[in-house]
This record gives C-alpha cells, sequence and structure tokens, in this order.
C-alpha cells in the first residue's frame, strides 16, 4: 500500500464536532467584539479575545477551566490607548501574552491563574520602536523571550523581551504593507506576505531575503469563489492544514505528503454561523483520551465557541500513530545565543500521560545598563533633533525607573535588616 493510501486511510474518517452550548463562552458583553480581530488566541490554560473598550484597547482572557455565561463586569486586560491588533501567547509561559496596537507600541502581561477582582492595566513591559501601526507578532518557536513584531512602517523588530531590547531590525525588504509573518519551525527563517504579492523567505540574523518570487506552485487547490480571507492553521503532527474562511462557516482540511499531488482533501466541517475569527488549540492543550486531533474556538459576535475534530477509535489506549512527541513549554535556546548564529529544534514531550500545564511561572525582565545596549544590525534611520529629544526623555524615564525601584528595594532590605537585629536582640536576652 502506498505511503498516501496509508496516511489518508488514517484521517478518513475526521469529522468535526461542535461543543455544546453548556461548554462554550457566551455572552461577552463587555463589549462588542473586534471584527478587526482575525482570530482568538488560546493555549491549556486560557482564552484571549481581543474587544471594543471605549476607544482604548483591551483584551479579555478567559480561564478554559470555566466557560458558561461571562459576567459583563469581567476584568479585562487594558492599557493601550488604541485598538488592539494582535494577540499571541508565549510558547514557552502559559501565562505570558504579547499584545499590539494601532498606538505603535507592543505589551506584554503577566496573567495570573486566579481571576484579577479588576482590569489588568500594568504590563510587564512596553516595548516601543515601530512609527505606525503594530499588526503582527508571533514568538520565537525555540528561543526563550523573543518576540517579533511587524508594522505598518513596513518594518519587522525582533526583541528580547527579557531585556527590552531590539534584537534586530529588518528594514527596506517590504516595500509594501506586511500581511503576515511565520517563523520556521526551528526559528532560523521567517516566511512574509507582503502587498506586493510576493512571498519572502528571509534569514533574520543575515538581514537577507534568501527565496521569493516562487515560479510555480507546489500544488494549487481551487477553494470557492468567497472573497473572505483564509485563516490557515497546520498541524505539523499530523500533516493536517485546516483553512477556515472569515466570514464563512466552514473548515476544510487537507493532509499534506511529500508525493505528489501533494495537497488531499479530507473532509469539510459546516455549521449554520459564520466564523468572525478562529483561535488553534496547541496540541499539548488536547484530551487525547478522546482522540482529539485537533480543536479550534470560533469567534461569533457574542460567543465564542469550541470545535472539536477527532479520530474515532475503538481502543481506549493511548494511540501513538495520532500523537508523536510535540513541541512543548521548554524553550531549547537562550535569546543570545539564537542571535549568536545557534539554531535548535524544539524540546519534544511525549502526550502519552496526558499534558498538565505547568504552574504560575513569572516572567522577569531585567533591563540591561543603557551604555552596554548595543545597536541593532542592519541600517540606520537618519534621526532628527525631535527623535533625539524623544530618545532622551525615554532614557531619563527608563533611569528613573530604575532608581525608583532600586530606591524600594533598599528600603524593603534595610526593613527586612532591623527585623532581623530584633530577632537577634530578643534571643539574646531570653539566653541571658
Amino acid at each position: 500500500m502506498s505511503r498516501r493510501v496509508v496516511r489518508q486511510s488514517k484521517f478518513r474518517h475526521v469529522f468535526g464536532q461542535a461543543a455544546k452550548a453548556d461548554q462554550a463562552y457566551e455572552d461577552i458583553r463587555v463589549s462588542k467584539v473586534t471584527w478587526d480581530s482575525s482570530f482568538c488566541a488560546v493555549n491549556p490554560k486560557f482564552l484571549a479575545i481581543i474587544v471594543e473598550a471605549g476607544g482604548g484597547g483591551a483584551f479579555i482572557v478567559l480561564p478554559l477551566a470555566k466557560t458558561g455565561r461571562v459576567d459583563k463586569n469581567y476584568p479585562l486586560v487594558t492599557g493601550h490607548t488604541a485598538p488592539v491588533l494582535d494577540i499571541d501567547w508565549c510558547p514557552h509561559n502559559d501565562n505570558v501574552i504579547a499584545s499590539a496596537s494601532d498606538d505603535t507600541t507592543i505589551m506584554v502581561w503577566q496573567i495570573p491563574d486566579y481571576t484579577p477582582v479588576r482590569n489588568i492595566t500594568e504590563p510587564i513591559i512596553t516595548l516601543e520602536g515601530h512609527s505606525k501601526r503594530v499588526g503582527i507578532l508571533s514568538w520565537h518557536p525555540t528561543a526563550r523571550n523573543v518576540l517579533l513584531s511587524a508594522g505598518g512602517d513596513n518594518v519587522i523588530i525582533v526583541w528580547n523581551v527579557g531585556t527590552g531590547e531590539v534584537l534586530l531590525s529588518l528594514e527596506d525588504m517590504h516595500p509594501d504593507v506586511i500581511h503576515n509573518v511565520c517563523w520556521n519551525s526551528n526559528g532560523s527563517l521567517l516566511a512574509t506576505t507582503c502587498k506586493d504579492k510576493t512571498l519572502r523567505i528571509i534569514d533574520p540574523r543575515k538581514g537577507q531575503v534568501v527565496a521569493n518570487n516562487f515560479e510555480e506552485p507546489v500544488a494549487l487547490q481551487e477553494m470557492d469563489t468567497s472573497n473572505g480571507v483564509l485563516l490557515p492553521f497546520y498541524d505539523p503532527d499530523s500533516s493536517i492544514v485546516y483553512l477556515c474562511g472569515k466570514g464563512d462557516s466552514s473548515i476544510r482540511y487537507f493532509e499534506i505528503t511529500d508525493e505528489p499531488p501533494f495537497v488531499h482533501y479530507l473532509n469539510t466541517f459546516s455549521s449554520k454561523e459564520p466564523q468572525r475569527g478562529m483561535g488553534f488549540m496547541p496540541k499539548r492543550g488536547l484530551d487525547v483520551s478522546k482522540c482529539e486531533i485537533a480543536r479550534f474556538y470560533k469567534l461569533h459576535e457574542r460567543k465564542c465557541e469550541p470545535i472539536i475534530m477527532t479520530v474515532p477509535r475503538k481502543s481506549d489506549l493511548f494511540q501513538d500513530d495520532l500523537y508523536p512527541d510535540t513541541p512543548g513549554p521548554e524553550p531549547a535556546l537562550e535569546a543570545d545565543e539564537w542571535l549568536s548564529g545557534q539554531d535548535a529544534e524544539p524540546v519534544l514531550i511525549s502526550l502519552r500521560d496526558g499534558y498538565v500545564p505547568p504552574k504560575h511561572r513569572e516572567l522577569r525582565v531585567t533591563k540591561r545598563n543603557i551604555l552596554d545596549v548595543r545597536p541593532p544590525s542592519g541600517p540606520r534611520r537618519s534621526q532628527s533633533a525631535s527623535d533625539t529629544s524623544l530618545s532622551q526623555q525615554h532614557t531619563l524615564e527608563t533611569l528613573l525607573e530604575e532608581i525608583k525601584a532600586l530606591r524600594e528595594r533598599v528600603q524593603a532590605q534595610e526593613q527586612r535588616i532591623t527585623a532581623l537585629e530584633n530577632m537577634l536582640c530578643e534571643l539574646v536576652d531570653g539566653a541571658d
């Protein structure tokens, strides 16, 4: 039997099953879901959805353990001064999420495991470097604290979130608006799409386009006549790509193989209501006991509904062929190692016993001495007097913040020393 037939036989009975209403996140009445949000972001702990909030930027984070009606006073994550355009969970810390906004900034947030009583308004760090709206975010798949952003200024910036530094700035590579950016599996290359209808493969550390303008597609699949934007989700463990049309009510999925014709249609899941956006659960967040191979979170106007894809199996045993080892939450590299040229494949974990999310891990930001920060590689822009003034003001504010933090730390240590001295005195008096 050929490889194509073998692989198709494993998935020919894949079906989509909409979760029951009481398992959905219903009536998100805090505000209307933003149409500009092309998807919601989900990980094994939380579901995040962009919302409109009085002209400012906000999103709501819901724990996956709790479903049903959402209270109208449920706290938001709010801090941007303009609409949030993109959100992305950190692959190496389920409690950390980044948001990008029309206000040209990126903010990184620490989400507690408990439900806060009021809005979360203070990010861990704010990243400023774009001159126009920031609409794309993507965490590095294997390096800790490395985050990519792309903005309306046609610039891609790679950040070290742990220090707030700009690691790389890729300018003059895109003549028009960047539509999307994606890392390869080990984070050594980027694929970008642009309004100029060119797909580019970029080596970010060399600052070079290594391939573009592909002459002939490997395969061409005509979908339908709809002009809605397609939201693709690829599962490398099963080699299945899912295509969700924004404004459509169906999910089409195809198996990708190494042999012609390369793309094999599997099935279509259809529902009555169109999707305004879609989230895709990482493989480690699936229920392996139910042979679940994919889970989507379909965004309606006031509801977010799980859609589960399963492969029926008669046995209750762990299905090795459905669940090969998959990327886990541990990074393979540090940011400096990746910047120096090292590459590493994702650290894999087994799902045989299911996946239990690790306990809350705090992201610590350590701002380096400003004299030690080297300029970003790549061509530098000319800096006007106003830019210099803003930069000096930002540096002054950073120094004042560090001084304040150090002063508070010294005061806390003094209080600790005083308490220990009092304990020592009490012990000495007792001994006498």
